[in-house]
């Protein structure tokens, strides 16, 4: 069958074969070099493989092999080279050409911006004949040189893995030898020499001679940024940013524009607006005689924008006036590289740019009052899970910490840890409870998991718009970056800022917002949040269809989620209520009791102490529903476990240390998570559920007669059969109509179970019949369904979505397929059998944008999460409301 549709697509002479919408495609990169070159805004010559070539790449190299001469589809190499002259002919220029000839750059590009993650490869066509030629064409040998050791050196890395160490060394040594500190410093003559050394240190490296045939080079470069889709820093991206379901990368093949030809030349990165901000100004970075990737690096500490005018005047003119059009013209921030060659100004790159969560607030707002968006459009600009990165507390103004240096403020917030020096000390000291700020020349994309980590990053190379920076605003984690006093000692496990030494493993804090550094911990207050917070959350109110609840198990907690706007409580978890010192001598004593009587005098100690919480809770929710779920763990875990601890309890409850061993040896389950607990302890000692009861509905009725409302919800958690709960209600009805009789104060509440057990999601609509409503615990029914331990699962659940397994780990993001499939049964079963059944949803998923969304699909009333998810998790229902 002969294929319609093509694999490359060109953009040359104000001509595109794309366009901006077709970034599955093209990728993100190539449909808007397309779109630009439409639009005659000045962007170099090239052409696009589309995502299909990458599909195909991976699907054969999965199943043959990395060498399967099959890996490149059929006509594509006929392709390229049409393409290849359809820039030829834009430039002037030809390829392989010893006199002025066609240099490329190849970059990568997925539907969804990656930055930093795929790879690169610049200057692409040099040999020793064609750098004469370059030499000779340009008139400035130097130039040629540079970029001939630039291209070795990036090829090397790339496409024949030899370590970038190695580069760096050699040239580090050659500037030493030069007696100059800049690579751009370097004379024509000492890059000659660096350039055989490089040429020497590949040929070692590999035993191989370095390919000097420029399609040879092409080649090796396209697949390198193939098989970059599915090298690990872009795997580990993927998965945290929880990106799936993409074809691959594109691949962007550029005519190369110089900005390293000399002092009227040069690169840059630059945004619309500030994306730590969000103020409406130009923002962003340059070097002058430099290229791109020197910028992104860190490798050196670049200029602001605002000085471009001074550097390249005619330049910036028309750089600001190409900004101002492609913000309108994609009604969005944009982040952009350009290159200025020889005066002459280019534009490699648009994208939406990466923002803070206060910036994006303030764009979206403004961008309303600009007229650019409407209100619909901005709520839908906004990440919801970014939001939570408003909320939590910043640096104690009134603290008088010791300042030990300064550096950029490269992105806003506080952050306080133990250093780490490299990402395996990160991830070492995260995974053992510790925040971690840490501590680098430079990052680069392998850095990733161990920055995943870390509350924060500190480097000393790199701008405002170096990976560090770029990372931390797209993560939410605060950023000092270009830290010119930090000096680093790796193998001493040492570094030094201001002259001040300090070992890894101490504590320092950022202020990202300001640029210092300090050390210890700096104590913390209270976010306050931006003006357009309060904006962009009535939108958002005014167009969802669900509640939003908290989370929550104290008044406290509960003051905090009505001030980001809770509803009601969608959980609250009485089990951590008796964990207080003060009653869990008397939850002790209950568990060990030996018989009912002994069990009823524990609990009536108790029940004073949930009583009171309960109130404290009531007063708080003032006529908000409040769903309280009744003692849900098995008994065991309120019981210590280590002989000292069992010691000291059974001396506190005059009991002998035998009889608590012989009760723990009682209890112990194989499997207690699907053992002696919820509604079976309810069954199995109905007076727990009784005292519970109880205590809520005296809550109650105290509180309601003083003129409160109180909206009591009794949830009977892991409720598998209707009999379970038929049981267990007949019991707490019988003590809310006594308690109701008691008091003569008259409370409207209501008994309805959890489901998270898949039976009781199959068997919803006889549940129904006992249940006033349904609330999801999306936990225990995630782990149920897959037969996954929560607690043992992220020994293989890193593979399965690396596989491709599994698109998104369940635990975070609802699986709509199968977990989703019982939710909708149990939505639609339950409303079956009793219309109207109010159904919501609880578990850690309730607070998670995608999974918000396919609760308004199913119809939910409402969703319930931890405190600092509120808002993010309004501004989701009101997006999933208007899709």
């Amino acid at each position: 069958m002969t294929r319609t549709t093509p694999y490359v697509y060109t953009f040359a002479n104000g001509q595109a074969a794309g366009r901006a919408s077709e970034r599955d495609l093209l990728g993100g990169k190539g449909a808007n070099l397309a779109e630009m070159t439409n639009l005659g805004i000045p962007v170099p010559a090239g052409f696009t493989l589309s995502t299909e070539v990458c599909a195909h790449y991976s699907d054969v190299t999965e199943k043959h092999g990395a060498g399967a001469p099959e890996r490149f589809p059929d006509g594509l190499n006929g392709e390229i080279d049409d393409a290849i002259a359809v820039v030829e002919q834009a430039t002037g220029r030809d390829f392989g050409s010893t006199t002025e000839p066609l240099l490329l750059s190849v970059r990568s590009g997925a539907a969804v911006s990656m930055p930093g993650m795929m790879d690169t490869v610049l200057n692409l066509g040099l040999n020793p004949e064609t750098v004469e030629g370059l030499a000779l064409g340009t008139g400035n040998p130097r130039f040629a040189w540079d970029s001939y050791r630039r291209f070795i050196q990036m090829y090397g890395n790339v496409v024949l893995g030899i370590e970038g160490a190695k580069f760096e060394h050699a040239l580090t040594a050659a500037m030493q030898s030069a007696g100059v500190e800049r690579d751009a410093d370097l004379s024509e003559a000492a890059l000659r020499d660096v350039v055989q050394n490089f040429l020497a240190l590949a040929r070692q490296a590999t035993g191989t001679d370095f390919p000097m045939d420029p399609r040879e080079q092409l080649n090796g470069s396209i697949e390198a940024v193939l098989r970059s889709w599915n090298n690990n820093r872009a795997k580990v991206y993927r998965r945290l940013n929880k990106i799936h379901g993409l074809r691959g990368t594109a691949v962007n093949v550029q005519a190369m524009v110089f900005g390293n030809t000399g002092d009227q030349s040069g690169t840059g990165v630059c945004f619309t607006r500030d994306p730590a901000t969000g103020e409406r100004k130009p923002y962003g970075e340059f070097l002058t005689n430099a290229q791109g990737e020197d910028v992104v690096a860190g490798v050196r500490t670049p200029q602001p924008l605002d000085e471009l005018d001074a550097a390249h005047p005619q330049a910036a003119k028309e750089l600001y006036a190409v900004m101002e059009r492609l913000e309108r013209h994609y009604s969005e921030m944009q982040d952009m590289e350009f290159t200025v060659e020889d005066g002459q100004l280019f534009l490699l790159q648009t994208r939406t740019g990466k923002r803070t969560a206060s910036a994006a607030l303030r764009i979206a707002v403004e961008m309303v009052d600009e007229g650019l968006l409407t209100a619909d459009e901005a709520l839908g600009r906004v990440d919801a899970a970014q939001l939570e990165q408003l909320l939590h507390p910043t640096f104690d103004p009134n603290a008088e910490p010791t300042l030990l240096g300064k550096g950029l403020n490269a992105s806003p917030g506080s952050a306080a840890g133990r250093v780490a020096l490299t990402p395996a000390r990160a991830e070492e000291l995260s995974d053992a409870g510790d925040d971690v700020i840490l501590v680098r020349l430079e990052t680069s994309p392998e850095d990733l998991s161990g920055m995943a980590k870390s509350k924060g990053f500190l480097t000393a190379h790199g701008g405002k718009t170096s990976h560090a920076a770029v990372v931390a605003r797209q993560m939410g984690k605060v950023c000092v970056s270009g830290c010119s006093v930090l000096t680093i000692d790796e193998a001493a496990g040492t570094f030094s800022i201001g002259g001040r030494t300090m070992t890894e493993g101490d504590e320092i804090s950022l202020d990202g917002s300001v640029g210092e550094i300090y050390a210890g911990s700096v104590p913390t207050v209270d976010a306050s949040l931006p003006p357009q917070f309060k904006t962009l959350m009535k939108w958002a109110d005014e167009r969802r269809r669900m509640a939003v609840r908290v989370n929550a198990d104290t008044p406290e907690e509960c003051k905090q989620a009505i001030a980001f706007g809770a509803e009601g409580i969608g959980l609250c978890r009485t089990e951590h209520m008796f964990f207080d010192a003060s009653r869990i001598l008397n939850m002790r004593r209950m568990i060990l009791a030996s018989s009912e009587e002994e069990r009823r005098a524990a609990l009536d100690k108790l029940a004073p102490e949930q009583r009171k919480d309960f109130v404290g809770i009531f007063e708080v929710m003032d006529g908000k529903p409040c769903n309280i779920r009744l003692l849900d763990p098995p008994l065991h875990e309120f019981l210590p476990h280590e002989a000292e601890g069992q010691a000291e309890v059974a001396a506190a409850l005059g009991v002998d240390l035998l009889t608590l061993q012989h009760r723990l040896q009682v209890l112990h389950e194989s499997n207690p998570m699907l053992g002696h607990r919820g509604c079976r302890l309810g069954v199995t000692y109905p007076e727990i559920y009784e005292m519970q009861g109880r205590a809520i509905m005296e809550a109650a009725c105290e509180v309601a007669a003083r003129g409160i409302t109180v909206l009591p919800e009794i949830m009977v958690p892991l409720i598998a059969d209707v009999n379970e709960l038929s049981f267990l209600r007949v019991r707490l009805e019988r003590v809310a109509q006594a308690v109701i009789a008691e008091s003569n104060t008259s409370v409207d509440y209501k008994i309805g179970t959890m489901i998270e057990v898949p039976r009781a999601a199959l068997t919803a609509g006889d549940i129904a019949k006992e249940a006033d409503f349904f609330s999801f615990g999306t936990n225990d029914l995630t782990q149920m369904g897959f037969g996954f331990s929560r607690d043992d699962a992220g020994g293989f659940l890193v593979p399965y979505l690396e596989k491709g397994m599994l698109p998104l780990d369940p635990f975070e993001v609802l699986d709509f397929v199968g977990i989703g499939r019982l939710m909708r049964i149990a939505t639609e079963e339950g409303r079956a059998t009793k219309p109207g059944l109010k159904v919501g949803i609880c578990g850690e998923t309730g607070g998670e944008p995608k999974s918000i969304a396919f609760c308004e699909e199913l119809g939910l009333d409402y969703v319930s999460c931890s405190t600092y998810r509120i808002p993010g998790a309004r501004l989701a229902a009101a997006q999933a409301a208007m899709r």
